[in-house]
């Protein structure tokens, strides 16, 4: 048996709000007798859902809910894992068997505190990487300035640009690209996304509804004081209050977002799934796994680049699945743009759903999106839902291997709305449009100015930072 953490990002290095219902992702990787532990009691309903696709039995699943800590149940606080009562609870659920059946402790984010809380229960080899990471290793694995640094030594192709530590940094770096190209992309070294990522536009002709970048700038001028005035408002925000530095690189008009995800071993690495990210108005829509529609020299930088970033990191100490996302520019050249040393929100949807439930290997054909609902639909909850994906014929059929998966709990956030993600398994991209045009035309009822792509839609405010 396993222990399953659903976790995320420790708040020390980025807070966040509610995650209750995204760290329930790690249900999908669930089998008979493990033991998960969760920031809040799963929702029943997805709970009883997922595995009904999965074929584990969820009577058979222990679910352990810590302290809610400074977090209260919202997200996992990590000091939780650690406290005496807690392990021993742990150790109590485990029964007689004790923690030494305890084969691997998989968790969402690489926390320091899982590694000390795999040695409290005196089995952190079960743990892979629990040294690396017991040092910080997921902050160093996962911060885009250090992995620049890292693909660079690698002779691993990245966008033109630079890692600042200053605002007067940033401002050379953003006026040296900006003198030969029409826009530049900020970075926080730590977000996901494109939450944390901000386009600033000189060229205001440059397509960006497609971009990766929850916020964007118009400069005003071309004056050098536009830039300065600029950094100067952005400084404590881009590096989040002076504790990161900051990535300010080349923006790549009509580039494709894709990207490489690999497992890193003791023994080496192996390529696990290549797919595509695509944004609307900014924002992350939809993912589509496998990648299709590439072609075969693109296919081979993505997988050689990957597949050597994977090693780089695997020489660190880092251990566990890990992407590497990168984009096709229009000239056909793949570049890399940064690397996610953690479990991504793309790997439920091709390990389980995409490999196994739908086996998109086989014949006839299959592919799967994962779409983010838009900020335009108003689905009041998970009945909602169903119904209307019943109603509408679109329910997963194993037959066909085609139709709606829900992949992560439906829990509103407020009256009427509710953020969540679902899968579509379809055969044809004709199939998959008129599905999503379906839901669209049944869900769709706010206006779509309401929100601007840089809200977080459903999150309080005063929880997000």
């Amino acid at each position: 048996m396993r222990i399953l953490i659903g976790n995320h990002i420790d708040p020390i290095i980025r807070n966040r709000g509610d995650l209750r219902a995204w760290t329930q992702r790690v249900l999908w990787f669930a089998r008979e007798g493990d033991l998960v532990v969760l920031c809040d009691e799963p929702d029943r309903q997805f709970l009883t859902y997922a595995t009904s696709y999965t074929g584990v039995n969820p009577t058979n699943l222990r679910v352990l809910v810590p302290p809610g800590g400074r977090h209260g149940g919202w997200l996992l606080d990590p000091e939780s894992l650690t406290g005496t009562e807690f392990v021993q609870a742990v150790r109590d659920a485990l029964g007689d068997g004790g923690p030494e059946q305890v084969e691997e402790i998989f968790a969402l984010w690489p926390s320091a505190h899982v590694s000390r809380f795999a040695a409290a229960l005196g089995i952190e080899e079960r743990f892979p990487g629990a040294g690396f990471f017991a040092q910080g290793g997921g902050e160093v694995g996962n911060n885009k300035a250090t992995f620049r640094a890292l693909a660079a030594g690698a002779g691993v192709p990245i966008p033109s640009g630079a890692v600042c530590r200053s605002e007067h940094e940033a401002a050379d770096a953003t006026a040296a690209l900006l003198a030969r190209t029409g826009a530049v992309m900020v970075k926080q070294a730590h977000n996901g996304a494109g939450v944390g990522n901000q386009l600033v536009v000189r060229d205001v002709s440059l397509a960006s509804d497609h971009v990766g970048a929850r916020h964007i700038h118009h400069l005003g001028s071309d004056a050098p004081g536009t830039i300065v005035a600029y950094w100067r408002e952005r400084w404590a925000w881009a590096s989040a209050h002076g504790r990161f530095p900051v990535v300010v690189e080349e923006f790549a008009p009509d580039a494709v977002s894709v990207y490489s995800e690999h497992y890193v071993a003791d023994d080496g690495t192996r390529p696990t799934e290549m797919g595509r990210l695509l944004y609307v108005g900014r924002r992350l829509s939809h993912q589509i796994v496998p990648l299709r529609g590439v072609d075969e020299e693109a296919r081979a930088q993505l997988l050689q680049g990957g597949a050597r970033l994977a090693e780089i990191y695997r020489a660190l100490g880092y251990r566990g699945y890990l992407s590497a996302d990168a984009i096709i520019t229009v000239d056909g050249h793949v570049v890399f743009t940064e690397v996610n040393a953690q479990v991504s929100g793309s790997l439920h949807i091709y390990q389980v759903i995409a490999h196994s439930i739908v086996d998109t290997a086989a014949a006839p054909e299959r592919s799967v999106v994962e779409y983010h609902v838009p900020p335009t639909w108003a689905v009041p909850d998970f009945d909602a839902f169903l119904t209307a994906v019943n109603e509408i014929g679109c329910a997963y059929d194993p037959a066909a291997r085609t139709g709606v998966i829900v992949s992560m709990p439906v829990i509103p956030l407020e009256p009427g709305r509710a953020q969540f993600v679902f899968c579509i398994a379809y055969a044809a991209e004709a199939d998959r449009q008129a599905v999503r045009e379906a839901l669209d035309k049944r869900f769709a009822a706010v206006p779509a100015g309401t929100y601007a792509a840089s809200d977080h839609v459903g999150v309080p405010a005063s929880l997000t930072s």
